[in-house]
């Protein structure tokens, strides 16, 4: 069957995504040829990357979050314009995604899982306020809360942290009802976000992404191609 008539045949589709749906907004994913995980820094991006790095070398995690993680000037994407579409129309019930840029609730989606978080969302270690994207991409060094002066913490799960239990408790129930589940832009290696995708128990299992998968042979199709290129086909 063709992706058009899977979705056709669907009436509650799920769309989980990975970094591969950002790349054609101009956001860097981790693990190409040219990702953050082989660009050169003092450490590698998994360690800058994590709470312990984030406690212990603060004002240097902060240098690489705002030099790597924030792209102020993206913008959404043919992929995030046809889920928007889609859930519009009826057809996509949720989109559960592993990247914290914002871009789906941008191009329109509302039912929107964010694994990983947001750079959207700040708070106060302290306090709790939260602070814009902006107050942290226009801050310098390390930013602190203008009520408690305490370190602000960008909302997205940092390696060694936990996901928020009622955030992976929708998408297993949305991943659970579905009855067509694509998962797209993702090389399907990253735990425990890959596991998710053992709960789909729905008739259309799809892949779509540049490269082979661990999950190609379980899949009812598999496209390898660009995400936008692949889902602005579709009609609706």
């Amino acid at each position: 069957m063709t992706l058009q008539e899977i979705i056709d045949d669907s009436k509650n589709i799920v769309f989980f995504g990975g970094a591969g749906v950002s790349t054609e907004s101009g956001i860097p994913d981790f693990r190409s040829v040219d990702g953050l995980y082989n660009q050169k820094y003092d450490y590698p991006p998994e360690e800058i990357l994590s709470h312990t790095f984030f406690k212990s070398n603060t004002a240097e995690f902060f240098t690489f979050y705002r030099d790597k993680m924030l792209c102020p000037n993206a913008k959404p994407n043919a992929a995030h314009f046809k889920l928007a579409e889609l859930e519009k129309a009826g057809k996509l019930k949720a989109v559960i995604t592993q990247n914290i840029d914002g871009l789906h609730q941008a191009a329109g989606s509302k039912t929107v899982y964010e694994l990983h978080g947001s750079t959207l969302r700040n708070y106060c270690t302290k306090c709790g306020k939260f602070f814009s994207y902006e107050y942290i991409l226009n801050s310098g060094g390390i930013p602190v809360c203008d009520e408690c002066s305490s370190v602000i913490k960008p909302d997205v799960v940092l390696y060694e942290e936990g996901l928020d239990s009622d955030t992976v408790n929708g998408a297993v129930r949305a991943i659970l009802n579905a009855d067509c589940l694509i998962v797209a832009g993702t090389s399907l290696t990253v735990y425990p976000a890959a596991g998710f995708i053992r709960y789909f128990n729905g008739k259309y299992f799809v892949l779509i992404n540049m490269d082979k998968t661990p999950m190609d042979h379980a899949a009812d199709l598999v496209i390898h191609g660009k995400v936008g290129e692949v889902l602005s086909q579709i009609m609706i």
